[in-house]
């Protein structure tokens, strides 16, 4: 074992060493562990890092003194040894799984101390993966160049269950994937076992996340075949040691299709037979199996109102068929009825609040951010705070499906927080939606953060290499939602791009902008769901025929001679009524709500005088002239970090955002354009009107719905 670690590290030195000198691809994400610079800053963390040591054996944590064996020699160009028992030496770092000890009881399974003790820092906690996050917690100390002599560090995750869902296909497509193929070679597994599972398990377990669900959510039933859960297996496999649970999404008519019987009925004794010995089967194969995620009865997948039950019937079924193991189900709210009189964003709560306290201890309701679908910028759900004997798991987008895809810049973290830390005022103020999770608001002993996650096989993983940041910032939030967006981004850009303080500053600070900037330029004011039809990408305002009628544009802006927007308060659809008095007061007066909020819950004449000083009309096309003009603000201050940036991973960035402008103005001019056909106003002082016409943007969307 000593002579495979050996070479193991003298591997890792060798392609640490020719990485300094080619390129960098992304594929490393933040965990590079390039040799820093400073001679006086490397002496001081090389006294304290002198050797590690990893009494006991665990896959675990042989993980946890592996990668710290990796990333401290090649930050600080030295060797540095595993050793088992640290007695009689000084000077470097000891991993201890101590269940018992005092000092780790408010710890959990999870949390992790590290702290000096006899000339050595100590790592513990009370399981081996609580050792292995306070490992990467440590080398993230050294890659941000934070001191370690003498640290003393404790952390414990608020989130217990944190997730990346993954929209996989079994034939290698990913719904919603703007970064290639899906890492999951299924063709290929269980025989080849890809090396890049362990490098996303490393990343994963990095920031804290423990836990995968594979596959689709519009889900195929060949998962569930005994064929392909031992492909399953063997990806489990690979992800235990690093502390990741794997689930899967299920196929509620999988009894029909692969298990002969007649009906799907979660009521039928054959059926709730069926889902238990499948149960059963998937344990033998996979002990640490994680449990279920489910998408029923919405967007035309089967569920359990096919049978006339409810969610709660199906989802306690699933649940009595996980009794004796430990595993959970995660049953997505996320359900709406093709109603052209009805308002979609009350849709999940008219079908989930009859349904509090009707659901299993084993079923946690999976909820998104906001009330439609990923728009760039939402309300939080009405659902948080409204259903306090269930627990709830916060879903948000990691995949751009509605936010311009691989190709524009938009870090996600100050989207996040800025659910995160709304107020239901459910129990008085300060009940904000990150403590409705926590369980903290209600008591729940059980809580989960899902997020979609952007990762495909592309060779820097996410595409745009910013969308690395937002992979990041969901596992560092979901272990920690008190964090700050920008203290976020600063920690991922010191591991990702550089360590240089004023480039890290200006590359924060840019990607902090990038959110507001997207929705100033698509969707201000509280417009939304106005993308192109069925891709979601570029604008298609004008559309007013679909599958569905709340799939066209026209269903949520409202557009008319009067005026712009939704109302949904009491003199129209009265979704308002479903937040608490104090929620409706902050957003039911169209002259007191923020402007950033006013389409989403009123109808506003283009003339009216906003709070901002300018007519609707004014004010809408001010935000989409300066959203676009701002994309060149992005230009220049990513220019400015250049001489600090890898060369290879600057000019891709670069190019993304020439096409992130053109594409800014293609949305500002089609949106002022369509728009400007009901209010009748001249585009406003100092702005020029757009060169093209309606039918010239017209025809280009046309080009992105061509198959």
């Amino acid at each position: 074992m000593m002579f495979l670690r050996t070479c193991l590290l003298l591997l890792c030195l060798l392609v640490s060493a020719a990485t300094r000198g080619v390129a960098d691809d992304g594929y490393r994400l933040w965990l590079k562990y390039d040799l820093i610079q400073d001679a006086g800053q490397r002496k001081q963390y090389q006294q304290a890092a002198q050797f590690v040591s990893a009494p006991g054996a665990s896959a675990t944590l042989e993980a946890a003194a592996e990668e710290l064996q990796t990333g401290l020699s090649g930050l600080l160009g030295q060797s540095v040894p595993l050793i088992g028992d640290a007695k009689g030496r000084k000077g470097g770092i000891v991993l201890r799984v101590e269940a018992t000890a005092a000092d780790n009881a408010g710890l959990g399974e999870e949390g992790y101390r590290i702290f000096p003790e006899k000339n050595n820092l100590i790592i513990s906690g009370r399981r081996d993966v609580a050792v292995l996050y306070g490992a990467f917690a440590l080398l993230r100390q050294v890659q941000t160049r934070q001191p370690i002599d003498g640290l003393k560090l404790s952390s414990v995750p608020k989130i217990q269950h944190r997730l990346l869902n993954h929209w996989d296909n079994p034939n290698g497509t990913v719904e919603r994937g703007y970064a290639g193929s899906s890492i999951w070679k299924w063709y290929e597994l269980p025989e080849t076992v890809d090396p890049r599972y362990r490098d996303y398990a490393r990343a994963n377990a990095s920031v804290g996340i423990n836990g995968a669900v594979l596959n689709n959510v519009n889900a195929s039933p060949r998962l569930l075949t005994t064929e392909y859960l031992h492909k399953v297996a063997a990806v489990a496999g690979v992800l235990r040691p690093y502390g990741i649970r794997v689930y899967l999404s299920v196929f509620w008519a999988a009894p029909k299709v692969i298990g002969g019987l007649p009906t799907a009925d979660p009521l039928d004794p054959q059926v709730r037979q069926w889902w238990k010995a499948k149960t059963d089967e998937i344990y033998q194969l996979i002990p640490d199996f994680g449990g279920f995620l489910v998408k029923a009865n919405s967007e035309g997948e089967p569920g359990p109102q096919d049978y006339g039950r409810n969610h709660a019937d199906g989802a306690n079924m699933l649940a009595a068929a996980l009794e004796g193991h430990d595993g959970l189900v995660m049953w997505r709210a996320f359900v709406y009825k093709a109603d052209p009189k009805g308002d979609r964003f009350k849709a999940a709560s008219e079908e989930f609040l009859p349904l509090d306290g009707k659901f299993a201890p084993k079923v946690l309701v999976q909820v998104k951010n906001g009330p439609i679908d990923f728009q760039a910028r939402e309300p939080f759900h009405p659902l948080f705070g409204a259903m306090p004997r269930t627990p709830l798991v916060l879903e948000v987008q990691l995949t751009q499906e509605y936010l311009g895809f691989a190709t524009h810049a938009v870090y996600l973290a100050p989207l996040i927080k800025e659910c995160l830390d709304s107020d239901t005022y459910a129990r008085g103020k300060g009940s904000t939606v990150a403590r409705v999770v926590d369980g903290s608001v209600d008591k729940h002993a059980v809580s989960g953060m899902a997020g979609v996650a952007n990762i495909g096989a592309d060779r820097n993983w996410t595409g745009h290499p910013i969308g690395q940041a937002n992979w990041y910032a969901f596992g560092r939030l979901a272990w920690d939602h008190t964090l700050g967006s920008k203290a976020i981004a600063e920690e991922w850009t010191r591991q990702t791009l550089t360590t240089d303080p004023q480039a890290v500053q200006t590359v924060a600070a840019m990607m902090q902008q990038t959110r507001s900037i997207y929705v100033r330029y698509t969707t201000p004011l509280g417009l939304h769901h106005i993308m192109g039809e069925s891709i979601h990408y570029g604008p298609q305002p004008w559309l007013e025929r679909s599958a569905r009628p709340d799939w066209t544009a026209i269903y949520y802006h409202r557009a008319d001679s009067v005026g712009l927007g939704f109302d949904r308060t009491a003199t129209g659809s009265n979704a308002l009524a479903l937040y608490k008095p104090e929620v409706q007061q902050l957003w039911g007066n169209a002259q007191t709500i923020a402007p950033d909020y006013l389409l989403w819950f009123h109808h506003v004449p283009w003339r009216r005088q906003l709070s901002t000083g300018r007519t609707l009309w004014d004010e809408l096309c001010t935000r989409y002239y300066t959203g676009a003009d701002s994309v060149l603000w992005l230009q220049r201050q990513w220019a400015a970090v250049q001489p600090r940036v890898d060369p290879a991973l600057h000019a891709d960035v670069a190019a993304r955002l020439l096409t992130q402008h053109k594409e800014a103005l293609w949305w500002r001019d089609a949106c002022v354009l369509y728009f400007q056909t009901y209010a009748r106003r001249p585009i406003p002082a100092p702005f020029a009107p757009p060169q093209r016409t309606l039918a010239d943007v017209k025809r280009l969307v046309d080009l992105y719905q061509l198959r």
